[in-house]
């Protein structure tokens, strides 16, 4: 039995991880920004009687130390960041801070009381911004187009000055868009199927959504977080792509989710000209061949399935909450 560090325990990734980790006999102590009476609310049913949960500044280095050195974990999963999203451009200092600067903290403190402790930090398909190729992989060349995309870029780089430098198991897994059920309603995944099961419900009669022609790799939270699990399980460390190399527009997506509940978008959808945000000009979409084969990793939720069980999961979630 180990135990697991989960910054950011009560995201999405955080969640997921966490119940993986506890399904393999692990102990999970995971930490939150807010105050953690408040923060158990955010967790799924059970999980918080199950863990361990600390309330934990990112700029406070020497609470995190004395976190190590008390729990004495055995793998770190850094799941705790600002949000991308339409966030991306929001507070680019605090971003920075918490995206890029947080991670060096924490990569000191595993090499202080530690250094067997192994890393993962959890990078973005952000980091290459205005890509030059697609699909992306490891070795696409970076060019982050915000603070959000610069500071996980930063982080990156540190993760690999840690890994040669002072010999560290530290990893970055480069994530592309992944989604599920407990995704935030400000990303537009979870905005869509909300709406689509409002819109069943009789709740509301459209949806306003922006550029239905942007393209993006969507993937499973839990498929992703796996492969997160299976690069701190390698003999040595490395950074990998995680994605499913296949890419959606927001218009499929739509329509995906409103034929689950037997609607036809187009009776529906109404095209938000202030939401708009241009294609880029190469589409980011990731290219995961060195998890497959190094990880022996796939993708297990396919793109409809995904849009499936988000909508299902609103439907039953709106329903509760209206006792409809």
């Amino acid at each position: 039995m180990k135990t697991i560090l989960i910054t950011g325990l009560t995201g999405q990734d955080g969640t997921y991880m966490a119940e993986f980790a506890l399904a393999c006999g692990h102990d999970v102590v995971g930490t939150t920004r807010g105050e953690t009476t408040l923060a158990t609310t955010l967790l799924p049913a059970g999980l918080a009687k199950r863990i361990r949960l600390i309330s934990w500044d990112m700029r406070n280095s020497e609470l995190f130390t004395s976190i190590l050195s008390e729990y004495r974990p055995a793998e770190i999963f850094n799941f705790a960041a600002h949000s991308s999203g339409a966030g991306m451009y929001d507070d680019p200092t605090g971003i920075g801070e918490t995206n890029g600067f947080a991670v060096t903290r924490m990569l000191e403190a595993i090499r202080k009381v530690d250094p067997t402790i192994r890393f993962c930090q959890a990078s973005s398909r952000e980091i290459f911004g205005e890509a030059s190729e697609s699909p992306q992989m490891e070795n696409t060349v970076a060019n982050p187009r915000s603070p959000y995309g610069a500071a996980k870029l930063y982080a990156d780089f540190m993760v690999k000055i840690y890994r040669r430098h002072y010999g560290l198991f530290a990893c970055s897994a480069i994530l592309f868009n992944h989604e599920s059920p407990r995704r935030p309603l400000e990303f537009v995944t979870r905005k869509i199927t909300h709406s689509v099961a409002r819109i069943k419900l009789g709740l509301a009669g459209e949806l306003h959504i922006g550029n239905l022609d942007a393209q993006r790799d969507w993937g499973f939270a839990g498929d992703y977080v796996l492969a997160m699990w299976l690069m701190l399980q390698q003999p040595q460390a490395d950074d990998y792509v995680v994605a499913t190399g296949e890419t959606h527009t927001v218009r499929e997506f739509c329509e995906v989710a409103f034929s689950h509940v037997g609607l036809d978008y187009r009776d529906y959808l109404r095209e938000d000209a202030s939401a708009f945000r241009p294609n880029e000009p190469f589409p980011l979409v990731g290219c995961a061949d060195k998890a497959r084969k190094c990880l022996n990793w796939l993708p297990q939720v396919g793109f409809r399935q995904l849009v499936g069980m988000m909508v299902d999961a609103d439907l039953a979630l709106i329903g509760k909450t209206h006792k409809l």
